[in-house]
């Protein structure tokens, strides 16, 4: 079973991203607006999720269609929940706009599907 090639590089550039990000938030003029507004632990949050969630998306994509249609929906999910999830959290701790906080919880619900997915899955060897 060949690697998922588009799946595989979506899965770096969320982890380009994630490395990106954290450093990002972690020193300078951002990191200081965050922590004086106290949107800085949303920004932790956001980077605590996103860095392993790239790892297993990158682990699925290599694994091509070894997960069958459940594997490959699993990737789905969980790249549309860092999206979200993740996401949200980074643009609310910059912008404090407050309905963002509501579109985080699909984030985790497209995670926590993704998981059960991958529970699910036939896998089967290449």
């Amino acid at each position: 079973m060949q690697p998922d090639t588009l799946r595989l590089r979506l899965s770096a550039l969320v982890g380009l991203t994630a490395i990106w990000l954290g450093a990002t938030g972690a020193h300078g003029k951002l990191h200081d607006a965050m922590l004086a507004a106290g949107t800085l632990e949303n920004w932790k949050t956001g980077v605590s999720y996103h860095l392993p969630h790239a790892i297993l998306l990158a682990s699925l994509a290599l694994a091509g269609a070894m997960g069958g249609k459940r594997g490959t929906w699993a990737w789905n999910f969980l790249f549309i929940g860092v999206l979200l999830f993740s996401g949200s959290l980074y643009l609310h701790a910059v912008t404090q706009t407050k309905w963002l906080v509501y579109v985080t919880p699909f984030g985790g619900v497209c995670m926590m599907l993704g998981w059960l997915l991958l529970l699910v899955a036939r896998w089967r060897r290449a």
